[in-house]
């Protein structure tokens, strides 16, 4: 038998807690682009797995907000490579190919740091050019600067729930870089209206943050609306 005193068995080790990672998608929204966000559990292959679901398009409640995409349902990613600083996404032949889908793509992969520019392969074909648009090398978020809105609104992001104060953020150029704002209820009721200033306006493109507090009785769906109001008759304008 054994001898001895027994001993206690020790405890089995806590598990690592899951990683997980943020990352941006460029769709449109009323002709120009505007960024969604989703949370996975962390892969290394981010950049493929950013592509991959901006390929699948927006979800049920970005669509309901009005949210689409240019790029061709059914278009696959065949490829990604990344060599300093510059992607090449090789795309199969359902690839659409439109200014507006180069820009979504060109906005999802520039937002990680080792990528600066993107190369265009369709079936293994480097992408040249296409209804008059001359692709010249890379392609960079300043080539389709023109499809940014006049305001974008980068945080919260749809469907994310908030509470008072509301964390709103984003890019605008707007008349003297003023930057209105309302928050609704569920029944379209304005419980918080102001404003903020963006660090650049009128011509340019500033940064805008601000903290809005608001009061509601239950918890419920609410829409945060984002404008400029006309220098001209004070009616609301590029509404977000």
């Amino acid at each position: 038998s054994p001898t001895g005193s027994p001993t206690t068995p020790s405890p089995s080790p806590s598990p690592a807690p899951a990683q997980s990672m943020t990352y941006e998608l460029w769709f449109n929204y009323d002709g120009s682009l505007f960024v969604a966000h989703r949370t996975e559990p962390f892969t290394p292959a981010v950049g493929t797995r950013a592509l991959e679901a901006l390929l699948d398009g927006p979800t049920a409640a970005e669509r309901a907000a009005k949210l689409g995409t240019t790029i061709n349902p059914g278009t696959r990613l065949l490829g990604l490579t990344i060599d300093d600083g510059v992607a090449t996404v090789n795309l199969d032949d359902a690839f659409t190919i439109a200014v507006g889908s180069l820009a979504q793509i060109v906005y999802t992969l520039t937002q990680f740091d080792r990528v600066a520019g993107v190369v265009f392969e369709v079936e293994g074909t480097p992408l040249t050019n296409f209804g008059g648009y001359e692709i010249d090398g890379a392609q960079r978020r300043a080539h389709f600067a023109d499809l940014l809105p006049w305001i974008l609104v980068q945080s919260p992001a749809i469907g994310e729930r908030v509470s008072s104060p509301a964390a709103i953020s984003g890019t605008a150029d707007v008349f003297e870089a003023v930057v209105s704002i309302a928050i609704l209820d569920q029944q379209g009721r304005t419980v918080a209206s102001t404003f903020t200033t963006a660090t650049c306006g009128t011509g340019c493109r500033g940064t805008y943050e601000t903290d809005v507090r608001y009061d509601v009785a239950v918890t419920q769906p609410g829409t945060i609306r984002v404008y400029e109001v006309s220098a001209m008759d004070g009616s609301p304008i590029h509404v977000v």
